[in-house]
């Protein structure tokens, strides 16, 4: 059966024990899991890709304090033949201004040697009010199936 956070999802090992310790808010724990020359790519925002554990350890050490009720699930986990670990998962929580929080995505990380060396992070704030996919396609297109939008 699975578990609430769904860590059950994961294969034993680094990525299980790194979600396992950000739920736990363990942030020696969970750094403890990134390789030092780790790099973290992310093809949405290609500005905010960086490199090394360092900036790991400060990025969630200020999510751990700026929202300190964060909590993580695990929605589903595969792990493909070259051994890479694909993650669904989702965040939430509140600030403490008192603004609610809520990403979702997926991170798929590359394991060398026990720990995470690679990942690229395709994780976003929830937008609930974002139109539907109509609204959608005509800000990609330009267009809708009516043609050019004036």
């Amino acid at each position: 059966m699975d578990t609430p956070e769904g860590l059950d999802r994961l294969p034993d090992g680094t990525v299980r024990r790194m979600f396992a310790a950000a739920r736990r808010k363990d942030l020696d724990a969970m750094v403890a899991e990134f390789a030092d020359d780790y790099v973290n790519i992310t093809p949405n925002h290609p500005d905010r890709s960086f490199t090394g554990s360092a900036q790991v350890r400060s990025n969630w050490s200020a999510l751990f304090a700026g929202v300190p009720d964060l909590t993580l699930e695990i929605r589903d986990a595969a792990t493909s033949p070259d051994g890479k670990v694909w993650v669904e998962w989702a965040s939430r929580g509140t600030r403490r201004d008192g603004v609610p929080v809520e990403q979702a995505g997926v991170a798929i990380f590359t394991v060398r040697e026990g720990l995470l060396s690679a990942v690229r992070f395709y994780f976003e704030p929830v937008e609930h009010e974002s139109g539907d996919v109509n609204t959608a396609i005509r800000d990609v297109a330009g267009a809708d199936s009516r043609g050019p939008r004036p």
